[in-house]
């Protein structure tokens, strides 16, 4: 696997990750995941982190969403991050394209998240949901209107398992071609094979108290659609 390095130092390694690909390996993914191509090429990642399946990450993108993923080089680089995610000082924006007309320029979506009842896949914000509801908030704001979608900045504020897509469901605005939020038909564009989401953009201070701000281009695919929208 060719990785798509935007940087790298002695603390992290910032890359922009492609759709289709899973960040670790879990019971579903035992190969060809991108945090086993990162060892391949570097081998010092290797022991960092709490969890030999999963060394030097420390948050994930879904299997279809592409965009921005920082990893751990070293330790101490881990256990900063880590603590930076978990207070909220990471900035991530990403570029989202969901159903139907978002009327309002920009809004706070607030629901708590927790399990679905029905589908262990899924994550329900406010009702229905089952087990221990957490906190969870998404900021957006419209790019643009197309007839039939609307793409938009997300920012989540929390960081839930499927917070974007789950929010995006439960005001009944899925994201386009999601098949696990957005119903048995998900409105999928001409040309769309995926779920639209794309991690865009991330900045934080880094473990050398730099600030840093990196972005991905939208992937080819996605460009592709938003030039057929109307």
């Amino acid at each position: 696997m060719e990785l798509d390095i935007i940087y790298k130092d002695k603390d992290i390694l910032v890359l922009n990750k492609p759709a289709g690909i899973v960040v670790h390996p879990d019971k579903n993914h035992a190969e060809d995941t991108l945090i086993q191509a990162v060892v391949k090429k570097y081998p010092e990642v290797k022991g960092v982190g709490e969890d030999q399946a999963r060394p030097g990450v420390v948050h994930r993108l879904d299997k279809d969403t592409s965009g921005i993923l920082v990893v751990a080089c070293s330790q101490n680089a881990f256990d900063y991050l880590k603590s930076v995610f978990q207070k909220r000082e990471i900035k991530k924006t990403y570029l989202v394209l969901v159903s139907g007309i978002v009327k309002d320029d920009s809004g706070v979506i607030d629901f708590p998240i927790g399990r679905s009842r029905k589908d262990s896949r899924r994550r329900i914000a406010g009702k229905g949901a089952s087990g221990k509801l957490r906190e969870a908030k998404t900021e957006y704001k419209v790019v643009k209107r197309f007839r039939d979608f609307t793409l938009l900045e997300a920012r989540p504020l929390t960081g839930r398992t499927h917070q974007i897509r789950a929010h995006f469901a439960a005001i009944s605005r899925p994201v386009a071609c999601d098949r696990i939020y957005g119903g048995k038909n998900p409105a999928c564009p001409a040309g769309l094979n995926r779920q639209f989401l794309h991690a865009w953009k991330l900045e934080f201070v880094s473990p050398s108290g730099a600030k840093m701000s990196f972005e991905a281009d939208l992937p080819e695919d996605l460009e592709k659609v938003l030039e057929e929208l109307k």
